[in-house]
C-alpha cells in the first residue's frame, strides 16, 4: 500500500472514530441531564427470636411474598402453655379466695353494726343506772372484737386482690413470651432467606429469617460535587435498568448526602474512586412497586438520569415506559 493511500485510511478512521466519539458524547450529555451507574437495592429486614428455644413450624419459604401480620415461624411453647394452664388455675383459686373475703368482709361489717347498737344500748342503760358496769364493759369488748375482725377481714381481702393481680401479671408476661414465640412479618414484602429449620434450637437473639421489603426499593449512585448542589430533592429521575433497557422506570430523588464521601470501587471507574463523590439516593413510588411487586429484584444494575436544571425537558428516549403489568 503506498504512503497517500495509508494516509488517506488513516484520515478516514479518525473522523469515524471521532463520529463515534460525538455520538457516545452527545447520547450522555443532554442539556440539564446527567448519568450516573447504580443498583437497585431493596430495604432488608432480619428477623430473630427475642427468646432461646426449638424451631416448631417454619410457614414460608424463600421467595415467598408475604403480607404484614402474616405468621412465618413458630417456636415450641408447650412448656410455656403447660405454665400458663397452671397460672391460670392459680388466678382462679385467688378469685375464689377474693369471693370468700368479700364474703367475711360483709359478714363482719354486720357484726359490727350489731355490736354498735348493742354497745349504744349498754351506754344508755348504763347512764340511766339500769345496767350494771359489767354489761357495759361486755358490750365494748364486743364492739372491739368486731371492730378488729372488720380489718382482718378487709385485710384479707386486699391480700387476695393483691395475690390476683401478681398472678394476672406473670400470665401476662407469659402471653408476650408466647406471642413472641409466633414471629410475625413486621411488614409486606419478600423472603429473601431461610436461616433456619424445624427441630433447630437457637439462642436468644437468634436470626431466623430475611425479609426483603419490595415496597421500599431504591438506587443509590455517586455524584461529583459539581452535579450534587445541582439537585433538587423530591425531583424526577428516570431508571433503566441493564436488564431490560426498553424500560424507563420513574423515580424521585429521595436524598442528597450533606458531606462527601469515596465512592464504592464496584460501581465507579479507578479515577472516579479516587475523587470525594456525593451519595444520591432514587426512590421508586411505593404503588407502581405494588403494582409490579412479583417482578421487583434487588441487585439489578443500570443507569440513573438526574436533572441538574429545573428548566430541563426529558427527551422522548427517557419517557416512562414501563412493561404490563
Amino acid at each position: 500500500m503506498s504512503h497517500p493511500r495509508l494516509l488517506i485510511l488513516i484520515a478516514v478512521l479518525a473522523l469515524a472514530g471521532s463520529g463515534i466519539w460525538l455520538y457516545v458524547y452527545k447520547s450522555t450529555e443532554v442539556y440539564g441531564l446527567t448519568m450516573a451507574h447504580g443498583r437497585l437495592e431493596a430495604e432488608q429486614i432480619t428477623l430473630a427470636s427475642k427468646h432461646a428455644g426449638r424451631i416448631a413450624n417454619v410457614l414460608v419459604k424463600e421467595g415467598d411474598t408475604v403480607n404484614q401480620g402474616d405468621l412465618l415461624l413458630t417456636l415450641d411453647s408447650e412448656q410455656l402453655l403447660a405454665k400458663k394452664r397452671e397460672i391460670e388455675a392459680i388466678i382462679e383459686q385467688t378469685h375464689l379466695a377474693s369471693d370468700e373475703a368479700n364474703a367475711a368482709v360483709s359478714q363482719r361489717k354486720s357484726l359490727l353494726i350489731l355490736a354498735t347498737t348493742d354497745l349504744q344500748r349498754a351506754q344508755t342503760l348504763y347512764r340511766q343506772n339500769v345496767a350494771p358496769q359489767e354489761k357495759l364493759d361486755q358490750a365494748q369488748a364486743q364492739y372491739d372484737s368486731a371492730v378488729a375482725a372488720l380489718r382482718l377481714a378487709e385485710a384479707t381481702l386486699k391480700r387476695s386482690k393483691a395475690s390476683t393481680e401478681a398472678a394476672q401479671a406473670n400470665l401476662d408476661e407469659l402471653q408476650t413470651v408466647l406471642a413472641d414465640n409466633e414471629i410475625r412479618a413486621p411488614r409486606g414484602g419478600r423472603i429473601q432467606y431461610q436461616l433456619v429449620r424445624p427441630g433447630e434450637v437457637i439462642a436468644a437473639g437468634g436470626r431466623v429469617l430475611t425479609l426483603l421489603d419490595t415496597l421500599d426499593v431504591y438506587m443509590e449512585v455517586f455524584v461529583p460535587a459539581s452535579v450534587a448542589a445541582l439537585l433538587a430533592l423530591q425531583d424526577d429521575a428516570r431508571l433503566i435498568f441493564d436488564a431490560v433497557p426498553q424500560y424507563v422506570i420513574p423515580g424521585k430523588i429521595a436524598f442528597v448526602a450533606p458531606e462527601a464521601q469515596f465512592t464504592p470501587k464496584e460501581v465507579e471507574t479507578r479515577d472516579a474512586r479516587s475523587d470525594l463523590m456525593f451519595r444520591v439516593k432514587i426512590s421508586i413510588d411505593p404503588l407502581l412497586l405494588q403494582q409490579y411487586q412479583s417482578r421487583v429484584k434487588s441487585g439489578v444494575r443500570g443507569n440513573v438520569w438526574l436533572r441538574t436544571a429545573p428548566d430541563a425537558v426529558w427527551p422522548a428516549d427517557l419517557a416512562v415506559t414501563l412493561p404490563e403489568a
